[in-house]
């Protein structure tokens, strides 16, 4: 890390003022006091600590100050079944989507594998890592490799039977004049997305399908497009906690990768040039 520059994990201003309206409020019961509730913040900073080091919760060090493991193992799923990290994904979109950063002329589509060490809902055999338990990360991207929706299934989950759902995930996207955008007008996708089947369903929906033929000679040229989806994976799997799936629910894994997402298109929306 360069000096002067900031962990990874430290909520900055600018990024609390994006969530703290997202965050439930929880009134705190005179009759029943207790112990003061950890600050919000402290406990997101812990929350990302854990996403960006792979770090057990219960190895969480105390000294930093994010409370315990535990308590942000439950604020964790709490923002997640309240929509937190999905309003947050959807704002931070609609905002790029509001400067230009988005290019609906196409999108690209892949799935990635995990393993998952200790098994749970949406973990199969993998095809890819013999037959061990493991979960896929299915991701659609825009044409810059900004992620518009991500899905969880288990490891044996062929990659097409994600094709229609990851397209159903991505929310309107709005941030200008006129209708909330969803739909890209093309759509790239490797061998593994071949079916004529899909490419109907695709075009049902006004999207173009362009995907690579099996049984035909690679060097087809969709690599210089597709190329994003893989720079967007290696992002998402920077965060060490997404490298493999630790997590025996499937909530908690799916928040993760929720939040994720949030954090590559904030980095991506405070990185653009001033206009």
């Amino acid at each position: 890390m360069r000096r002067g520059e900031q962990l990874p994990w430290i909520v900055s201003d600018e990024l609390w003022a994006r969530i703290e309206p997202l965050l439930p409020v929880v009134p705190r019961r005179p009759d029943h006091p207790g112990r003061k509730r950890l600050a919000d913040r402290k406990v997101l900073s812990g929350i990302l600590f854990v996403l960006h080091t792979g770090i057990p919760w219960e190895s969480l060090p105390q000294e930093l100050g994010f409370g315990s493991g535990m308590t942000c193992w439950r604020r964790l799923r709490d923002w997640n079944d309240a929509g937190v990290w999905q309003r947050l994904h959807e704002s931070l979109v609609a905002d790029l989507h509001a400067v230009g950063a988005l290019d609906w002329s196409r999108a690209v589509i892949d799935g990635s594998h995990v393993r998952a060490m200790k098994g749970g809902p949406k973990t199969g055999p993998s095809q890819v890592d013999r037959a061990r338990a493991g979960s896929k990360h299915h991701l659609i991207t825009e044409a810059h490799g900004i992620p518009l929706a991500v899905l969880l299934t288990g490891g044996n989950r062929n990659d097409v039977t994600q094709f229609v759902p990851l397209i159903e995930a991505v929310p309107p996207v709005r941030g200008r004049r006129g209708r909330p955008r969803r739909r890209p007008d093309t759509l790239y996708a490797d061998r593994g997305y071949d079916h004529d089947k899909y490419r109907k369903q695709v075009r049902a929906v006004g999207i173009t399908p362009v995907i690579a033929r099996r049984g035909t000679e690679h060097g087809s040229g969709l690599g210089v497009h597709r190329w994003v989806v893989e720079q967007s994976f290696a992002l998402l799997h920077w965060f060490r906690r997404l490298r493999i799936r630790w997590e025996i629910r499937d909530d908690i894994h799916d928040a993760f990768l929720s939040l994720a997402c949030s954090i590559i298109c904030w980095r991506r929306l405070r990185n653009l040039p001033l206009r």
